[in-house]
């Protein structure tokens, strides 16, 4: 049974946890750069002087917002990239794991893309920008091992799909709740790792001399 100092002793953390959330939804809402300290207290129903009983600066929030996003992020690519050698099993897991963990931070990823240039120039959050040369370092060395044994195609523009690959998963956080278009992560996951594996094509239907090696194969001139 909890006793009555336990539930008390866990009120605080419930609180700054309030906060964390309801402050990100107004970031992700009206960007970080245009929320005020005092519309983060109104929306929580305090002062503004009683949130920094919590945090010194609303740019302390945005830190545990972002850090804990990324956070989860390196850490579930960092397990898949350790757990086998196979790259396509490794995207799988990554599209997977991307899929569920910016469901669960869909404020944080709202925040990246709408105030990144802002972020880009505090010194404070200068790991976003050692996070994100990891996570795309991940993704183009499994791209890479791939081509290398002819698991994917050797034309493959590693960084390019990275970055493609890396925005696809990022829009599904515009289409709010996933329950709310009846898709839910797995199935978000599925569609992607379909797009990339198998395409929308059907494999016999294809015309002859239409796919991008025989195109590229026809644009450049054989020497005599």
């Amino acid at each position: 049974m909890t006793t009555k100092k336990a539930s008390n002793a866990s009120l605080p953390s419930e609180r700054r946890a309030r906060l964390v959330r309801l402050a990100g939804e107004l970031f992700a809402e009206k960007g970080f750069r245009a929320t005020t300290v005092r519309e983060i207290a109104d929306a929580a129903g305090i002062l503004s002087g009683s949130l920094y009983h919590h945090f010194d600066s609303k740019e302390s929030i945005g830190d545990e917002i972002l850090s804990g996003f990324l956070d989860e992020v390196l850490t579930g690519y960092r397990e898949a990239a350790a757990g086998t050698d196979d790259p396509r099993t490794t995207i799988e897991q990554f599209v997977r794991s991307s899929a569920a963990t910016l469901a669960r931070h869909r404020a944080a990823l709202t925040m990246l893309q709408n105030d990144w240039s802002h972020f880009r120039a505090m010194p404070r959050f200068d790991y976003l920008r050692t996070a994100t040369r990891e996570i795309e370092h991940l993704w183009v060395d499994q791209l890479e091992q791939g081509k290398q044994s002819g698991l994917f195609r050797p034309d493959l523009d590693a960084r390019l799909t990275y970055r493609l690959l890396r925005d696809v998963l990022w829009i599904p956080t515009r289409w709010g709740q996933s329950s709310s278009n009846g898709w839910d992560t797995d199935q978000i996951a599925d569609a992607v790792l379909r797009l990339i594996f198998d395409g929308i094509v059907a494999r016999d239907s294809r015309p002859a001399g239409t796919s991008p090696a025989d195109r590229q194969g026809r644009a450049r001139p054989t020497r005599s």
